[in-house]
C-alpha cells in the first residue's frame, strides 16, 4: 500500500519533477515577494491573494487533482511497456557507426569537465525544442488539439494544471522525451566517448532544476509575473505562458515554448506579455461539463473517432471517384 502511494505522490518529492515541494515552497517565495514589492500588497494581502479559495477550491481545480490521481495510476501501468531511451540510443548508436564519414570519439580529447557540460546544456536545450514543436502540433493538428483541449480546458491555473492532460498526450510526450533522451545519449557518447554524464543538482539536471527553482510552478498561476522586454524573447515568463492559455482571439496559437522563448520567436509565435486586469481561461466549445472527469477522458477519443471516420470516408469518395 505504501509503494502505490509513493508512486502516486512522488512527484512532490523529486526534484526531477516541477510539483517537487521543494520548487513550490520556492514558487510561493518568489509570488510573495513579487505581490509586497511590485504590487504593493501587504503580506497578509499577499496570502490571502495566492491562497484565493475561489481559485484552489475551484471546480476545475479540483478536476486537476482527480486527473492528477488518475493519471499517475494509469502512467504506472503504462510506462513500463513503453519503448525505453536505451533502445533508441542503441539503435541510433550503431546507426551512427554504420556512416562511413562519422568517427567515433573524435571529441573525446576534450576535457571530461567540458564533456558533461556541453551534455547537461544539450540535453535540455534539445528537450525544450522537442517541447516546443509537439505543443506547437497539439494546436494546430485536430487530432492532436483533440487531445490537447482537456489541458486548455482549465478554468483557473494552478501547479497540478501541468497534469491536466489526457492520458494520450501524456503517451506523446513520454515518447518524445525517450527519444530526445536517446538522441542525446547515443550522439555524445559515439562523439565523447564514455566520459559522458549529467551535472545535477538533486538528481535533476543543472539547466532543469534552475528552471524550476526560478518559480515554474507560477506559469500555471494567477501570478502574473512579468519580464523585462529584452528577457521574454529568452525565456518564456509566467505571464507569458498565462497569455497562452487565455482564449481572447490576440493570444491563440502563442507562446508554445516551455522554458526557452527562443524558438517561439524564431519561428513567429512570440507574444510578449500584457498588463492585464484579468484573463478569461478555458476553451470556446459547445461542451458544457469540461470540468467532469468523463467528459475530460471520453469526450477527446470520441471526437478522433469522429475526425478518422470522416477522414477516412473523403479517402472512399476520392477512391470511388477515380474509379469512375
Amino acid at each position: 500500500m505504501f509503494d502505490v502511494v509513493t508512486d502516486i505522490f512522488g512527484h512532490f518529492i523529486d526534484p526531477r519533477k516541477r510539483v517537487f515541494v521543494g520548487y513550490l515552497l520556492v514558487s510561493v517565495l518568489i509570488a510573495i515577494v513579487w505581490l509586497i514589492f511590485i504590487r504593493g500588497k501587504s503580506l497578509n494581502n499577499s496570502i490571502k491573494f495566492l491562497f484565493n479559495k475561489k481559485i484552489w477550491l475551484a471546480r476545475s481545480s479540483r478536476a486537476d487533482f482527480f486527473i492528477f490521481l488518475i493519471n499517475r495510476g494509469i502512467s504506472i501501468v503504462i510506462t513500463p511497456v513503453l519503448i525505453t531511451q536505451m533502445v533508441i540510443a542503441t539503435a541510433i548508436f550503431y546507426w551512427l557507426h554504420g556512416i562511413d564519414w562519422l568517427q567515433s570519439g573524435s571529441l573525446q580529447h576534450l576535457p571530461d569537465y567540458l564533456i558533461i557540460f556541453l551534455f547537461t546544456i544539450f540535453i535540455f536545450i534539445l528537450d525544450d525544442f522537442s517541447k516546443y514543436w509537439v505543443h506547437r502540433w497539439m494546436h494546430k493538428w485536430p487530432i492532436l488539439w483533440a487531445l490537447h483541449k482537456v489541458h486548455h480546458s482549465a478554468e483557473v491555473l494552478t501547479p497540478l494544471t501541468v497534469y491536466r492532460t489526457h492520458p494520450l498526450e501524456g503517451i506523446v510526450f513520454t515518447i518524445r522525451g525517450t527519444f530526445t533522451q536517446g538522441v542525446s545519449i547515443s550522439s555524445f557518447i559515439f562523439f565523447f566517448g564514455n566520459s559522458v554524464d549529467l551535472l545535477t543538482v538533486l538528481g535533476a539536471n543543472l539547466f532543469l532544476f534552475l528552471f524550476n527553482t526560478a518559480g515554474s510552478n507560477l506559469r500555471h498561476s494567477h501570478i502574473g509575473i512579468r519580464y523585462w522586454s529584452w528577457l521574454e524573447y529568452i525565456f518564456i515568463s509566467p505571464a507569458q505562458h498565462q497569455l497562452h492559455h487565455s482564449i481572447d482571439i490576440a493570444h491563440h496559437d502563442k507562446n508554445f515554448g516551455a522554458a526557452l522563448a527562443i524558438w517561439d520567436y524564431a519561428f513567429g509565435s512570440l507574444h510578449h506579455s500584457e498588463e492585464i486586469e484579468s484573463l478569461h481561461l478555458g476553451i470556446e466549445t459547445d461542451e458544457k461539463n469540461f470540468n467532469k472527469l468523463s467528459t475530460l477522458y471520453l469526450s477527446p477519443v470520441l471526437e478522433i473517432i469522429q475526425i478518422l471516420g470522416h477522414r477516412t470516408g473523403n479517402i472512399f469518395s476520392k477512391l470511388k471517384s477515380i474509379k469512375k
